[in-house]
């Protein structure tokens, strides 16, 4: 479905000493390695597509590092390095004197095909964000998005490339860019500025930036953006509401603030005084969440996304995908269609996988565990901060911010605080997260989820019949959403009172 056109792997191969590249040659998956990780006083570490190993039990030395960083560029500001005319990245580590005590050294691959699954969206003039976990492709998507519109539409494209990553290192760009100039940043503190200047000097049509990651670069983008020109780009996070729930990206796609209604007009719209609402316009149209390398989510109206998530309720996606084939398709699911599928599928999702992988930090993990054996739940722990889908800390360690948790946001992993470890607080977290999790606290039916589905159906019918209101069997955060969902979808209005562990749904 894709096609390798150039990785160079050579000259990254080339920088290797001796005693590291000999065993690596010997490896019959070379196409699938990502990188090469040499950390001092450890042994060589070849990571693939599909597989870790060993590469040599000689620790690496001094003279190893040294040998590497001899044969590259000079690491800037990012401390991140290239090999000119490559698309290959070294990234240091150092020490607290400054020394660079591990290399990362990652391959870079040009693809052609990769804009095949949204060419229409980024030929469109839309400006378009770009989210996905690292290492899923976002580059390489902007870098095949900056060759199709400047030789394919033959549109001015400017790259503001903050670390060689999208064209490569030296002066010369790679030729994987097509016509797109490029301009490279000295430092990364610079790269809003770089962005504007591209703009003021250059007369582009399209801006390619990639890693969008602070205050002043979602300015600078906002300001691209409102000059008429169309922006591509990426951002840290994997969805749309990451980024909406990031204070400092948030104004690229509109910002939220909180707003307090008067009386009357809370009763109108039936909400609570103060509620959230969006900010202004945003700054992309489109957003993109990458999946995998064949498959998107895509938020072709980003205002309507927004406003949606900020109600309570699903927006209108589409997904989109390559078959076996190679060809696209797509699937577009309006809002009512999105609430029936998740309520159909619901039901037959299996208990046991049903709570996400949970990294405990700072919690008391036998009230944890205890606290699930009561409540009837299998839990998922896991010890490895890469492996989790969901961190649970305390207040206390949150705000102090240490390294795990500054690493969990890092890569946009959802952390769920809590205020005490006291053994109400921990079962309350667990109903929330697990759907199920209402079962076991007297409701004293054997699929719970599927019965309060059902009761919210049979109780949409009886309202719509006579017009008089029904409240249903206390359940779980989760479950009530989904009753909130069945109600939308019957155009009716739905409302929570009472207190955990007897908060429940009325429909009228």
């Amino acid at each position: 479905m894709q096609k390798v056109t150039n990785d160079d792997l050579d000259a990254l191969l080339d920088i290797l000493p001796p005693h590291i590249l000999k065993p690596l040659n010997l490896q019959k998956d070379a196409d699938d390695l990502l990188e090469v990780v040499l950390d001092l006083g450890r042994p060589p570490e070849a990571r693939f597509l599909n597989r870790e190993i060993i590469l040599n039990p000689q620790e690496i030395s001094q003279e190893d590092i040294d040998y590497v960083t001899s044969r590259i560029s000079s690491f800037g500001g990012d401390n991140r390095a290239g090999i000119e005319r490559t698309l290959h990245r070294i990234s240091a580590i150092r020490n607290r004197k400054g020394n660079i005590v591990g290399l990362s050294c990652r391959v870079g691959r040009a693809v052609f095909g990769t804009i095949k699954i949204i060419e229409d969206l980024i030929q469109s003039g839309k400006s378009a964000l770009l989210l996905g976990k690292p290492g899923i492709g976002k580059t390489t998507m902007l870098r095949e998005a900056a060759r199709v519109l400047a030789d394919d539409l033959k549109k001015r494209v400017v790259i503001v490339d903050t670390s060689n990553e999208i064209a490569g290192d030296g002066d010369i760009p790679h030729p994987a860019i097509g016509h797109a100039r490029r301009m490279q940043v000295a430092t990364p503190s610079l790269q809003h500025a770089v962005m504007i200047e591209a703009v003021e000097n250059h007369m582009p049509e399209v801006i390619i930036i990639d890693e969008i990651g602070t205050e002043l670069e979602a300015q600078a983008a906002r300001t691209i953006a409102e000059r008429g020109v169309q922006l591509i780009g990426t951002a840290h996070g994997n969805t749309l509401e990451n980024v909406m729930l990031n204070p400092t990206l948030s104004d690229l796609v509109g910002g939220i603030q909180s707003v307090t209604l008067g009386d009357e007009e809370a009763k109108r719209r039936r909400t609570q005084k103060t509620i959230l609402e969006r900010k202004s316009p945003p700054t992309f149209d489109i957003v993109v969440e990458i999946q995998d390398r064949y498959r998107v989510a895509v938020h072709l109206d980003v205002i309507q996304a927004v406003d949606a998530t900020l109600r309570g309720q699903l927006s209108a996606t589409e997904t989109r995908w390559l078959d076996e084939n190679g060809e696209v398709r797509i699937k577009k699911e309006e809002s009512a269609k999105r609430v029936k599928k998740v309520v159909e599928e619901a039901p037959h999702a299996s208990i046991k996988h049903a709570i996400p992988k949970l990294y405990p930090f700072g919690i008391n993990r036998v009230r944890l565990e205890q606290a699930a054996r009561d409540m009837h739940i299998t839990l998922n722990l896991v010890d490895n901060l890469s492996d989790a889908e969901l961190m649970v800390t305390s207040k206390g360690y949150y705000r102090r911010k240490p390294q795990k948790i500054r690493d969990a946001e890092a890569v946009s992993l959802p952390i769920y605080v809590l205020r005490k470890h006291a053994p109400a607080q921990l079962k309350q977290m667990l109903s929330t997260i697990h759907p199920t999790g209402i079962a076991d606290r007297g409701v004293g039916r054997k699929d719970t989820l599927d019965a309060a589905l059902k009761e919210a159906e049979e109780a949409a019918d009886k309202v719509t019949e006579n017009q008089q209101p029904v409240e249903l069997s206390p359940q779980s955060a989760y479950i009530r959403r989904l009753q909130h969902l069945i109600a939308e979808r019957n155009n009716l209005l739905s409302k929570s009172n009472g207190k955990d562990p007897d908060r429940r749904v009325s429909i009228y």
